[in-house]
């Protein structure tokens, strides 16, 4: 009896909290969305497109330097959200500290190798004259704040197992505020320089990740750092998951991060610059799916530890419809939009880069829809056959982004493509059956919840493609004006005739509840 209180508390405690992280997550992602649109042109002007292109690319290269942090951190998430739910306390704590002592060696033993890598960043790839030592610094500092934030997310791990999403984001915002604030004041007083955007995530990383300390503590007093509470056989639990997830990691990043290491090694850092302005959209358009997600993750985890299978099922075959028409909306307006945007944006002489930026977000109407389904590989611990089909699958990547390019004399096209075709047909065919097989339903139970988006999808780029044609588009007040358009016209279409019953429920579900008795 005290079980089924307790679960039913639960329950209730997780649904209430679902309107605030809604909203926390998208006051972060128009924060986002804000510094991305604004800091890119201010890049441009003040260290010139090269130099600009190296920004992204540090932040490719230190996701390879720091996967092994990355990966436990997975692990630990599935295992300490389940100690907790389950209010095992002398578990969690072994979890706890098990994790942050391990996670601490591991970081030690990485710093020479991140110093070694920065050190032979000028060697490696193409870095605009004069920008040696300042790309050198821009290196060491980002891969030192994005392993602070790494280690930090043993603290932060309590908040999402306690679906305080909220307070997650508000650690993201500090970060995100605070570096971004300190480049606009360093770049005004001291002059652009690559050093200082180092310099500006290290510090934005430390306050962060002070943040998140003080916020654990207040959400989950439970826990308590102890080098007693090591627990060895919980590293073999860690580790055995953890090290798939660091497969299913390499093989992520060769998707989603090898484009601007291949395009700056074959055509230089002029090219990759380019490339990282029309990339920059679609960086936009995974926080837009990553805030989305991240709300549900916690409901699927939770699920799995009360074992509601079956309500599991529903929710997350819901999600993916969900999903893939609210990212219908983004991604058919920025194909649509394309030329528009970039001449509002950054000027008309990057208009030409449209057809790139299409080519780059198209395809995630499917890529961005399955997100729900990657919580249910963690949730079952079931990463290992996932792991392996992204790592090979990735591989393939770098070697067709290698191949299109210097075969078909397409260019940074090629490389667009080699991402478009792989990571789609991995996603496509694999994601959704292997959710399939773990959760023991129809093969098609997830396909057939995708198709809603990519329909809308097209139809959305296509209305705003024509609707770009015919009308004068060169200035953000007529492209908002079009875009506030056709965003009205889409949301009382799906609201009426695109989903269910049970889906505008589940919807409503995560907003505030004078919202909620309103369209419901």
């Amino acid at each position: 009896m005290r079980g089924r209180t307790l679960q039913i508390q639960t329950h209730r405690s997780f649904a209430s909290q679902l309107p605030h992280n809604l909203a926390a997550n998208l006051a972060y992602f128009l924060v986002n969305v804000a510094i991305g649109i604004l800091l890119v042109p201010y890049f441009i002007s003040t260290l010139g497109v090269a130099a600009y292109g190296l920004i992204p690319l540090a932040t490719s290269i230190t996701g390879y330097v720091a996967i092994v942090v990355q990966s436990l951190n997975i692990s630990v998430s599935r295992f300490l959200t389940v100690d907790l739910q389950r209010e095992d306390y002398a578990a969690a704590n072994r979890t706890f500290n098990t994790a942050l002592f391990g996670l601490t060696a591991v970081i030690l033993i990485m710093v020479p190798v991140v110093i070694a890598v920065a050190y032979f960043i000028p060697a490696i790839f193409s870095i605009p004259e004069g920008q040696e030592s300042g790309a050198v610094l821009l290196f060491l500092g980002v891969s030192a704040a994005f392993l602070i934030r790494a280690w930090s997310g043993n603290f932060t791990v309590q908040l999402f197992a306690y679906n305080r999403l909220d307070l997650q984001t508000l650690v993201s915002l500090t970060n995100l505020i605070v570096h971004t604030g300190l480049i606009v004041l360093l770049f005004t007083f001291l002059g652009p320089d690559l050093a200082l955007v180092g310099g500006a995530y290290l510090i934005g990383a430390v306050m962060a990740s002070g943040v998140a300390i003080v916020l654990a503590r207040r959400v989950c007093p439970h826990l308590r750092v102890s080098i007693g509470a090591f627990d060895r056989t919980r590293v073999r639990d860690l580790c055995g998951m953890g090290w798939w997830v660091v497969i299913n990691q390499i093989g992520s990043l060769l998707f989603l991060q090898i484009d601007l290491i291949v395009v700056n090694l074959l055509f230089g850092a002029t090219s990759a610059g380019e490339y990282a302005i029309a990339l920059q959209w679609v960086i936009l358009l995974r926080t837009i799916s990553g805030v989305l997600a991240g709300v549900l993750t916690p409901t699927i985890l939770s699920c799995y530890a009360r074992e509601q299978t079956e309500t599991l099922i529903v929710v997350t075959k819901s999600a993916v419809k969900l999903m893939g028409l609210a990212m219908a909306l983004p991604i058919g307006l920025v194909c649509g939009l394309a030329p528009h945007l970039l001449t509002v944006w950054v000027g008309s002489e990057y208009a030409f880069l449209a057809p790139l930026m299409v080519l780059l977000s198209a395809h995630r109407a499917v890529n961005l829809a399955v997100l729900p389904l990657f919580s249910i590989n963690v949730a079952y611990n079931r990463v290992r056959v996932p792991g392996l089909v992204t790592f090979f699958m990735g591989i393939g990547n770098f070697c067709l982004a290698i191949a299109l390019p210097l075969l078909t004399g397409l260019g940074y096209y090629g490389i667009a493509a080699a991402g478009a075709i792989v990571l789609t047909l991995k996603n496509a065919l694999f994601t959704p059956w292997y959710a399939t097989r773990i959760l023991g339903v129809g093969a098609h139970t997830f396909t057939s919840s995708m198709l809603p988006g990519i329909a809308a999808t097209v139809l959305i780029g296509v209305l705003a493609g024509a609707l770009g044609a015919v009308l004068p588009l060169s200035a953000l007040f007529t492209l908002a004006i079009v875009g506030t358009a056709i965003t009205l016209v889409y949301l009382v279409t799906v609201w009426e005739f695109g989903i269910n019953g049970f889906e505008r429920g589940l919807f409503a579900s995560y907003l505030p509840s004078t919202l909620r008795r309103a369209l419901i």
